[in-house]
């Protein structure tokens, strides 16, 4: 029964460490007048920035984001590509060459 026991708690254990590593993205959130409303994106104005939000059909409440109305967009950021470039490597600095000492006669 012990041994049974441990087992469960091992997997209940390694089940919960598995899930927190594929944890989803963080949520953020904008809000501002709406400036603009399309099928694939709606534009915020935040201060002086203007923000671009995609959205996808399965994004709740595009229907009801009117031009003009103020909105509270909550998002996650996708990444979409990601391109890996070699570390740059810094050269070893050039130890310098003692100066020269002239003879006198």
């Amino acid at each position: 029964m012990k041994k049974l026991s441990s087992i469960l708690a091992a997997g209940v254990l390694c089940l919960a460490a598995s899930r927190l590593m594929a944890a989803d993205a963080k949520d953020y959130q904008v809000t501002g007048p709406v400036l603009e409303v399309t099928p694939s994106y709606v534009v915020v104005q935040k201060g002086e920035e203007k923000w671009q939000i995609s959205t996808n059909k399965e994004t709740k409440g595009i229907a009801d984001a009117k031009v003009g109305e103020k909105v509270t967009i909550y998002y996650k950021m996708v990444a979409s590509e990601i391109e890996a470039k070699p570390a740059k490597v810094d050269k070893p600095a050039k130890a310098e060459k003692p100066a020269k000492t002239e003879k006198k006669s």
